[in-house]
């Protein structure tokens, strides 16, 4: 109930949340909208009212200018001026102005003289100003001036006294008041500000506006002196006003600001929000109501598809789901269905394929150990024979991959067939199987093996081919060779791999194994690290040349200072490096320090050939001849100074592609030589093909040379032969002086060994070069 209730909720918040962005969205818009509508509908009734107002002050000033030109016009009163009557001029003035309502009743010289007035704050000065301003607006064709006087605003119109010609001016002013202000809003509509600005500073303020809004006005036109449109904004009542110059001239300036209020504009849009607020609070509720009735349809069979997805996640996936829909749910509940099926197919499968070799369909390295732990466990004796096909990978190469195949599951079957109830057959790797043989101690283990390998050797049928199994069988057995299942299967394996090495193929774990083993595990792993941490060295063999009596060759040979076991014997870590692909990065590493060594030689004057041996998976790498040349450019050393050692059995690996690689190395500059000839299987007609110029004769003809034994026969025959070829000869292992003698009178090029001298350090190395050749075999010997 309570994923049903979270559901539903989810649905409805969703809908809601949508519903509520819309309608904000459109009531946004609409007010957005309506603020602009508002805006452009004031600023048109401002320019509409203030044309109203332009015109309603021209209309007012042409009465006020007709009523002037009527006491213009009198002939007493021109009489009067005419002749200087003060006292006529003045009672004139004064009835006249008092008939029209005028504020300031003045004349005027011709030339803005104060001839009379009928108002004390007008001096003869402020009567020269006015007549300049009226003048200056006279000229722009105005019939009616707006100027302060005395900090008020005042409306003045003025008429020419002529008689016949202009002798005087007559000047009414009328007061703008509050009145006058609320006069032209009753009929413009609008609040009306008129205000004079003297040097820089308002005065003569009137305003039909709220006083609230006064303070805010005055400082807004003490700051801002140009015509516009403003919003005046004060305690929440805003106003949108437009800014009229009435008049100006030098030091003054009259504005009419006229204001609209927005608040009274916008509130003939409030049914509108009202409108848009009760759709929005009817569409929530529908779309709330609409919400969780789809929720509770939905929320039902969601429920039953999740108990469902819960009992299939704690490995129930035999109650199906019982859901009648015909929409995309009922869907959704027979694919539950069929998924549930589905994965109960494959989670017996994956348990099965987790325990067991897809090939062969035996208990793989996880049951086996299982199992074997069990017996530990009820210490039940129990005895592993842990089988190794030596020549599995000759198979696969005869057959093919598919035929190796059918090869491991003939072996699986042959093997099946000699268990007894409660041993096992597990497969381990590629060409490994493990036999668990319980209550069985090691003699009964060896009678079984024994039994297991003749019945192996009876050749199996793949295809077309007949093929012959040779397998090592190593024994461990429980509690002897160890307490543990990961300790007696590492045992089994460490006598399965010396097994290998014996003619019978057959081996009881020796006490003791572990550690060379391990030993050998230790050197693999710091093999690769080894040139980088300065373990690596190379001792210097001289080589002989006979005829000559001098030394101009020596052979590099690796060392390898362990930092845990100390010097390694390259009989020893060689082989490793062969075996785990190290080979490659050793003799890169060798290349590189001869050269660096002959670069050095080359420079104190001694000019050597070096001799290094090159392995087999060298000599199928395309990469080697570019490697020794970028060398050979970066040492600045003559090819001719490297001569490169070949095994017979390394030429056998991939022979066209070692050819090519010699030949790269040939077209270099760089010399070869055939190393232990005599211990492989090369033929003449290999030899001749070979882009070689050396023979180099294995030290175990050399060793126990004399002039009757058949290494003698061999040695000579050898040599004949490769000077029939073109080739020189190297012999190696010459620890005696008849070694020697024999050698020279069988004309062999040069002699490599003891007798001669030891390898040696770079250093003892150049020490035993600058001593005379005599003295250093005399020391030898």
């Amino acid at each position: 109930m309570t994923f049903s209730n979270s559901f539903q909720t989810r649905i409805a918040s969703v809908l809601i949340l949508l519903l509520l962005v819309v309608i904000s969205a459109l009531y946004f818009a609409v007010k957005a909208a309506t603020g602009v509508a508002v805006h452009n509908q004031l600023r048109e009734e401002l320019g509409t009212g203030g044309r109203v107002f332009e015109q309603l002050l021209e209309v007012r000033g042409r009465q006020l200018h007709d009523a002037v030109q009527v006491l213009a016009a009198d002939f007493g009163f021109k009489d009067a001026v005419a002749s200087g009557d003060r006292d006529t001029i003045g009672s004139a003035l004064a009835n006249h102005g008092a008939r029209i309502n005028a504020d300031v009743t003045l004349l005027l010289g011709l030339d803005g003289s104060l001839l009379a007035s009928s108002a004390e704050q007008v001096d003869a000065a402020e009567a020269t100003r006015l007549a300049q301003q009226m003048a200056e607006q006279g000229r722009s064709g105005a019939p009616v001036s707006l100027l302060p006087i005395n900090g008020e605003v005042y409306l003045l119109v003025e008429a020419s006294i002529k008689a016949p010609l202009p002798i005087a001016r007559v000047v009414m002013g009328f007061h703008v008041d509050s009145a006058f202000a609320a006069e032209l809003r009753e009929l413009t509509h609008l609040e009306l500000t008129l205000v004079s600005i003297e040097d820089g500073k308002p005065h003569g303020w009137v305003s039909t506006l709220p006083a609230v809004l006064h303070e805010r006005l005055r400082d807004e036109i003490q700051q801002q002196q140009s015509s516009g449109t403003r919003l005046l904004e004060q305690d929440g009542q805003r106003y949108l006003g437009e800014w009229r110059t009435l008049s100006s001239g030098p030091g003054y300036q009259v504005l009419a600001l006229l204001h609209k209020s927005v608040d009274q504009a916008e509130a003939a849009f409030a049914p509108l929000d009202h409108d848009i607020l009760l759709i929005a609070i009817a569409a929530l509720c529908g779309s709330l109501l609409g919400a969780l009735m789809l929720a509770r349809s939905l929320s039902q069979p969601v429920v039953a598809l999740a108990g469902a997805a819960g009992r299939i996640g704690q490995g129930d996936y035999r109650t199906p789901i019982a859901l009648q829909r015909g929409d995309e749910l009922g869907a959704l509940a027979k694919a539950f269905n069929s998924m549930q099926d589905g994965i109960a197919e494959r989670e017996r499968q994956l348990a099965h394929n987790a325990l067991h070799d897809p090939l062969t369909g035996l208990p793989n390295r996880t049951l086996a150990l299982e199992r074997l732990g069990s017996a530990i466990t009820s210490e039940r004796p129990t005895a592993l024979l842990h089988l190794g096909m030596v020549n599995f990978r000759n198979i696969r190469e005869s057959c093919g991959t598919d035929g190796a195949d059918q090869a491991l599951q003939q072996i699986s079957r042959r093997l099946q067939a000699t268990l007894r109830p409660g041993d096992t057959l597990a497969r381990l790797v590629a060409d490994e199987m493990l036999m668990l043989l319980e209550n069985c101690d090691s003699d009964s283990a060896i009678a079984a093996a024994d039994k297991l390998q003749q019945l192996l050797l009876k050749p199996m049928k793949v295809g077309s081919l007949d093929i012959s199994l040779d397998c090592a069988i190593g024994i461990a057995s429980f509690p002897a060779d160890g307490a543990t299942a990961d300790e007696l299967l590492r045992r089994a394996a460490i006598a399965m791999q010396d097994a290998t090495q014996l003619p019978g193929r057959l081996q009881l774990y020796q006490e003791g194994r572990d550690a060379a083993h391990l030993r050998q595990i230790n050197l693999v792993r710091d093999l690769r690290y080894a040139a980088l941490h300065g373990e690596l060295l190379l001792h210097y063999q001289p080589k002989l040349d006979i005829r000559a009596g001098k030394v101009r060759e020596a052979e590099a040979l690796l060392r390898w200072n362990h930092p845990q076991y100390g010097m390694v014997s390259p009989g020893e870590f060689i082989p490793l490096a062969e075996r785990t692909g190290s080979i490659q990065l050793l003799t890169n590493w060798v290349i590189e320090d001869v050269l660096r060594q002959l670069e050095e030689w080359n420079a104190r004057g001694l000019h050597m050939q070096v001799s290094l041996n090159i392995s087999a998976d060298d000599l199928v790498s395309l990469g080697l001849v570019e490697r020794v040349s970028a060398l050979l450019a970066q040492h600045t050393v003559d090819a001719g100074q490297l001569v490169f050692e070949i095994t017979e059995s390394a030429m056998m690996q991939d022979p066209t592609r070692a050819l090519e690689v010699l030949h790269g190395l040939r077209d270099c500059g760089i010399h070869l030589s055939v190393d232990d000839f005599g211990t492989g299987y090369s033929s003449l007609a290999q030899l001749k093909r070979m882009p070689v110029q050396e023979l180099k004769i294995d030290q175990s003809f050399i060793r126990e040379l004399d002039a009757e034994s058949d290494d003698a026969v061999i040695v000579r025959s050898t040599i004949e032969m490769s000077h029939s070829l073109g080739l020189r000869v190297v012999a190696e292992g010459v620890e005696y002086a008849h070694n020697l003698d024999l050698l020279k009178r069988w004309n062999c090029d040069t002699a490599q060994g003891y007798l001669i001298s030891r390898p040696l350090p770079a250093q003892a190395f150049e020490a035993w070069m600058a001593q005379p050749l005599v003295t250093s075999l005399a020391t030898a010997h």
